[in-house]
């Protein structure tokens, strides 16, 4: 058996949660390889939401037992929090929840850090969650940080101590006054002491090495899914740089994020929206902020699930689109949210970029640079809902001439079409 991987292939909410969800019945294990709590997986059906952040989406099927692996950062509070609300729609996450020890643990002061650099930046700030991502990759390549296997040693809170220290000398330096800051509604103090309490209790969960856990699984024939947070887009080497999060979201890391070889690595399987968002600041050629940007974010209910904040909306980028494809080498794409285009008459997609005066198709070192805009070809929209659509082969005849144009551009089939959130509006081609 190999390692099959699930993946976003635009600037990350492409709905990925959904679609491990729908999937997981196929697969005896889903891990989670890479990011932390800036992302947000939001999963529904039988009338239930659910926004998950660290823990793979794969627990609501009981018979799947799910992996948070090493190269994933975890916040304690997060993590208890969607714990406690998975308990009390009776998911158990006690029952089949493991997380890797090699993971790394994102500190309260992290999250200080995390408000310092961004106040420090000012107008070029990177748009950060806010949730300690950056100053907790920072601190692993930087080798002070503090893994998921130290809470059970002896020395943890003597640690614990020696990196908030270091934390608050760099925060006195930048002057920045946290007294009335309030991470997610606590003071400091308050955040600290929940924190701890929830390290206490995370001490009941299955703590492995997840590197023999994953290789064994592979050994004894078991299937496993790699869950990807965020999107290629905002790799942390191959995406827009420096407005990018700080871990390598595309293929390869599912290598470095659960001990994978690269010959265990199995089908591709890429997500993208029928249109394109994007939250945070950061170069975004198609971006409209026009009526037809609003309509798609009014529709699309284009809000982050992790920040709130609205997403940026644009038409569907073909050249990035191509260039992620390429990068994680997708078998199969999964196109999202194809219900939201239906009120428009007609639809654009960039299919080039005009830079500097000529037609390229290929995205330049510096994609945020003025001489760059989309060229556009214009398609004819559906302009009929299909929420309630239950087999592709009633889909629209423009639908699928949309769906087979970008086949045609990217040459991957597109195997499956989603026309609403709840998992049953799902269509498979």
């Amino acid at each position: 058996m190999k390692v099959d991987v699930l993946l976003g292939l635009q600037w990350g909410d492409e709905g990925k949660g959904k679609i491990v969800d729908v999937l997981t019945p196929k697969y005896d294990i889903i891990a989670r390889f890479q990011g932390g709590p800036n992302a947000g997986h939001t999963i529904e059906f039988d009338g239930k939401k659910f926004v998950l952040h660290t823990i793979p989406s794969g627990i609501f099927n009981k018979g799947t037992q799910n992996v948070i692996g090493n190269g994933v950062i975890v916040d304690p509070c997060i993590l208890k929090e969607e714990i406690d609300t998975l308990l009390q729609s009776n998911i158990n996450a006690l029952d089949n929840l493991y997380i890797s020890k090699k993971a790394h643990l994102i500190l309260p002061s992290h999250r200080l850090l995390d408000a310092t650099y961004e106040k420090e930046k000012g107008k070029s700030k990177i748009g950060s969650t806010l949730k300690g991502i950056g100053p907790t990759y920072s601190d692993k390549t930087g080798r002070t940080g503090i893994r998921f296997g130290d809470i059970i040693s002896n020395d943890f809170i003597e640690k614990y101590k020696k990196l908030k220290s270091d934390h608050f000398k760099i925060i006195d330096f930048y002057k920045f006054d946290f007294k009335d800051y309030k991470i997610d509604g606590f003071a400091f103090d308050e955040y600290e002491e929940k924190w701890l309490k929830a390290i206490a209790e995370l001490k009941e969960f299955k703590l492995i090495d997840s590197e023999y856990f994953i290789n064994e699984a592979l050994q004894q024939g078991k299937s496993i899914l790699a869950e990807g947070a965020q999107g290629t887009m905002l790799d942390v080497d191959f995406g827009s740089y420096p407005f990018v999060t700080s871990s390598n979201t595309i293929a390869s890391g599912v290598c470095s994020g659960l001990g994978v070889a690269p010959k265990n690595i199995g089908k591709v399987l890429g997500i993208f929206k029928a249109y394109c968002t994007r939250v945070g600041s950061g170069p975004f050629p198609t971006e409209l902020n026009d009526a037809d940007g609003e309509k798609l974010r009014k529709i699309g209910r284009e809000f982050g699930s992790t920040t709130g904040r609205p997403r940026r909306c644009g038409w569907l980028d073909l050249t990035a689109l191509k260039y992620s494809i390429m990068l994680n080498g997708v078998d199969e794409l999964m196109m999202m949210k194809a219900d939201v285009m239906s009120p428009f008459e007609k639809l654009k997609v960039s299919t080039k970029y005009n830079f500097n005066g000529e037609l390229i198709d290929n995205i330049p070192y510096d994609i945020s640079v003025s001489g760059l805009s989309p060229d556009y070809t214009e398609i004819d929209g559906w302009n009929v809902d299909i929420d309630n659509l239950t087999s592709i082969d009633d889909a629209p005849e423009k639908l699928m001439d949309y769906i087979k144009f970008i086949e045609k551009e990217v040459n991957v089939p597109v195997k499956i079409v989603s026309v609403g959130p709840d998992r049953k509006q799902t269509l498979i081609r």
